[in-house]
């Protein structure tokens, strides 16, 4: 069963309604609506703490995907998931894919920017950027607070939830 269809939580679950409505609305490829379930999913688990199988998800859509710009957000959030397994080396990689192919996503920049900082040794440094990229955090937040869990809970573990 897809995780789209596991949800327990009423904004999940109303989210994927509005999304499935949107995808039979909007003319859209096949290949185009399985790509964006399996990022729907791979956000969802990524929510839950469920890395394995959001990377599982985003790895699949990554195949699915041709658009640059879609590309670019997932690969930022494999990026996410390799920061919070504390591999900097690929979430660094990750997040130079991302600019790639999306140059004005400014969160990836800055926890580009931190990673670098801190794989040189520059904790002030690291700390400038990384304090910029939580700047980016809470104004999402603020826009959607019931989203970005693993942002939130980033957050509040570097004492940067204001």
């Amino acid at each position: 069963m897809p995780r789209s269809q596991k949800n327990d939580n009423f904004i999940d679950k109303t989210f994927t309604i509005v999304a499935d409505i949107l995808l039979r609305i909007i003319p859209t490829t096949q290949r185009e609506k399985e790509a964006f379930t399996y990022y729907r999913d791979g956000m969802s688990a990524q929510s839950e703490g469920e890395y394995a199988e959001a990377l599982q998800n985003y790895y699949e859509a990554m195949r699915l995907e041709i658009d640059p710009y879609d590309r670019s957000y997932i690969l930022y959030n494999i990026g996410l998931i390799h920061t919070s397994n504390g591999e900097h080396a690929k979430a660094l990689e990750y997040y130079f894919q991302a600019l790639e192919r999306n140059p004005s996503l400014p969160q990836a920049f800055n926890n580009m920017r931190g990673e670098q900082a801190i794989q040189q040794g520059d904790s002030e440094t690291s700390e400038a950027w990384f304090n910029q990229a939580a700047d980016y955090w809470r104004q999402a937040i603020s826009l959607a607070p019931s989203n970005y869990i693993e942002a939130q809970n980033w957050l509040k573990i570097t004492g940067r939830f204001k």
